[in-house]
């Protein structure tokens, strides 16, 4: 027993080296996402179908070998949309998992990533913000680690205002028009109102801001207001069940859903499935189209949702608006990660290394192709001043079943809106105390 003992003691140690090496080489060869995910809640529909497009996406890159032999790996902390909740899950994330780095975080939620925006940048952690977050963060000059990916909030209202006049006869018609615009009682509800104001005056259109409160059950007075207003056209710049309610409130007033036009997070099928026959005739924008015809997705329900390792709950979600934004969302961050890697090496980099892949996106036509996603990702190309790279929509409207889209590309007025953001940007840097990179020296 003399002897054995302490043999018996050094295979155990030699057991648990071995192991640890392992597992240390293991991470040392991944590239770790961390996911501030909502998976319950009044906004559960969004947290669950974007999160599990991107975890299916990441699962799918997976199939295929990972990012030149780096495998992508991820955790998800719950926040239930809660801005206290999600920075908890910033800080408890942040440092990487089993050694391998950070890649950028995606919260999916405009409150937690202002309340992460200053962490993320003094981490040197790419916050990813695709259809959301501050306008301002366009300018990468004095937020360098901040990405309103494909549409920023006055992108989005501005290409709404064109396409109104578009539908009037030309912007000139604008002109004394009576616009109404409902919208979340919350940050991201709050972000464009001072544009509206803006393309109000440069139009001529009377414009009426109705705020409800979150989480948007209770619109009662917001639409006898609208009936007695007799607004050409609303906004609905909802979220969650308050978009289904208002489709509903809107009939009950005699509202005509084909003059309601969806925002960027109004635009689904649970935003609409759930008002029933209230919805028909709904339009809103989008990013990218509903549908599994294109070749990324085929690829994903071969590799994943078919091998039995989908990410959804619910299997017809698959193709769906949220489930493709979160695929969307993936492609970006892994060809960020992609790109990065060209420069810095086939290996885990860190968020500083991967937002030098953020800041040079070019995804042109022939990129897109060969990802697959030619027609579910517009063309993007991205720099240090320019964090959003696109400013396009399209118009989709509700037959009563699917989305049908109406439209080509709707381009926002960038000229008109870059000032706007710079001078932002300029005021929150004087505030800070942050001195603006030189992007004409930027490499």
């Amino acid at each position: 027993m003399t002897h054995r003992t302490p043999l018996r003691s050094l295979a155990l140690g030699l057991a648990l080296i071995t192991a640890t090496l392992s597992a240390g080489a293991q991470a040392a060869n991944e590239q770790y996402f961390p996911l501030q995910s909502y998976r319950v809640g009044p906004y559960a529909a969004g947290g669950t179908g974007f999160f599990g497009g991107f975890i299916d996406y990441l699962q799918y890159i997976n199939s295929k070998g990972g990012v030149n032999g780096v495998k992508l790996t991820w955790s998800e902390c719950e926040t239930e949309y809660v801005v206290e909740k999600g920075v908890e899950c910033y800080e408890r994330l942040k440092g990487g998992l089993n050694g391998a780095p950070a890649a950028a975080t995606n919260p999916l939620s405009v409150g937690i990533a202002y309340a992460t925006i200053e962490r993320s940048t003094a981490d040197k952690l790419p916050l990813i913000t695709i259809n959301h977050g501050r306008t301002d963060s366009t300018d990468g000059s004095v937020f360098p680690y901040v990405f309103p990916l494909q549409l920023n909030p006055y992108s989005e209202v501005s290409a709404i205002i064109n396409y109104i006049g578009q539908r009037e006869g030309g912007a000139d018609k604008l002109k004394g028009k009576k616009i109404a615009v409902l919208y979340h009682g919350s940050p991201y509800g709050k972000e464009t109102n001072g544009v509206l104001e803006t393309l109000a005056k440069n139009a001529g259109f009377e414009l009426t801001l109705l705020e409800v409160p979150h989480p948007g059950n209770e619109q009662q007075s917001q639409w006898l207001n609208i009936r007695r207003l007799k607004p050409d056209w609303v906004i609905l710049r909802g979220w969650g069940v308050m978009n289904p309610v208002a489709l509903k409130s809107a009939q009950k007033v005699g509202y005509p859903a084909d003059h309601i036009i969806g925002n960027i997070w109004s635009n689904s099928e649970e935003d609409v499935i759930p008002a029933g026959a209230a919805a028909k005739g709904f339009i809103s924008i989008t990013t990218h189209p509903s549908g599994t015809d294109f070749p990324v997705l085929q690829g994903i329900k071969q590799s994943v949702v078919d091998a039995g390792k989908g990410n959804l709950a619910d299997p017809k979600r698959f193709g769906t608006v949220y489930y493709n934004l979160g695929v969307v969302n993936g492609i970006l961050n892994v060809e960020a990660v992609r790109l990065a890697q060209e420069k810095y090496g086939n290996k885990p980099l860190t968020g500083e290394q991967v937002r030098w892949g953020f800041e040079h996106l070019n995804l042109d036509d022939a990129r897109l192709q060969a990802l697959g996603a030619k027609g579910l990702v517009q063309p993007l190309k991205l720099s240090c001043s320019d964090h959003e790279g696109g400013g396009a929509v399209r118009f989709q409207q509700w037959d009563g079943q699917r989305w049908n889209l109406i439209s080509d590309w709707v381009q926002a007025d960038r000229a008109l809106l870059r000032p706007i953001i710079e001078a932002s940007a300029a005021q929150y840097a004087k505030e800070k105390g942050i001195t603006p990179r030189n992007c004409s020296q930027e490499q």
